[in-house]
């Protein structure tokens, strides 16, 4: 469907495991198999994979920056682009100032938002978020009213536009509750815990705000993976400053240490 991403046959199962033509494991040690993480086992120098996940880019673009678009970047940057489409000097609240809402504020200063607030509990995210074009900032600990009441007082009843990247269903629900009337849209990016529930009230719909999910950004990964890349080789993406460690595989825990420090 022209409409969707949403591949029926390939959409990420974190449980498969397994190659969809025979349902077994292309690797093995000592008999054992060894599963395929998300349909791309990508901890290995050679890999099996299903046709429809290769996507083919330009042989020019150096592997070890574009690989960092393969989730989190384009998840972030298309939920921006493709999904909220900020009008030129509207104001976008982002949730979450980890690498998917950097990709989110990207996207957002990419489309012309005047005004892009983040909104994190960690301040000191804030400095390194102005690299993304983020203008303002919220952290929620600093006040007694709630954060939607805040982003609305903020600005004169609410943001056109909010990219919510936590996974948080507080957030979400926030990142919904600040949109204005009339024209907001909520767009909904983190992955919730499985037992989460959204809760919010009716006439906040009637009031006509929307509210969007999106899986990748909308990006359909074959076709459009080549066109983010594209856009990083024209200058248009800068890849280099969401990247602030490199670690050698001999090393890969030491890069999930760094990833559970923040």
């Amino acid at each position: 469907s022209a409409e969707s991403n949403m591949c029926d046959l390939l959409r990420i199962n974190t449980d498969r495991g397994v190659m969809i033509g025979d349902g077994k494991s292309r690797f093995s040690i000592g008999g054992k198999p060894i599963y395929h993480f998300v349909g791309t086992s990508t901890f290995s120098e050679y890999t099996v994979m299903h046709v429809g996940c290769v996507a083919k880019i330009n042989p020019e673009a150096p592997l070890d920056k574009v690989c960092v678009l393969s989730c989190g970047i384009s998840t972030g940057l298309g939920a921006s682009i493709n999904v909220a489409k900020p009008p030129k000097g509207s104001t976008v609240a982002i949730f979450g100032l980890g690498a998917v809402g950097l990709a989110a504020a990207e996207g957002a200063r990419i489309a012309g938002a005047s005004r892009i607030i983040g909104v994190d509990l960690n301040a000191s995210r804030f400095e390194e978020a102005r690299k993304f074009g983020c203008t303002e900032f919220v952290n929620p600990k600093d006040h007694t009213k709630p954060v939607q009441q805040v982003l609305a007082d903020m600005t004169n009843g609410g943001v056109d536009r909010s990219v919510e990247c936590t996974g948080n269903v507080n957030a979400m629900i926030q990142a919904f509750e600040c949109v204005h009337d009339g024209w907001g849209v909520a767009v909904l990016v983190g992955v919730p815990h499985k037992d989460a529930e959204f809760k919010t009230h009716p006439m906040n719909f009637l009031n006509e705000r929307t509210l969007k999910g999106t899986f990748f950004g909308n990006f359909k990964p074959r076709t459009d993976l080549p066109n983010v890349v594209e856009m990083y080789m024209k200058k248009e993406l800068e890849v280099e400053k969401f990247i602030t460690h490199s670690v050698p595989f001999s090393e890969i825990n030491k890069a999930f240490d760094l990833m559970e420090k923040g």
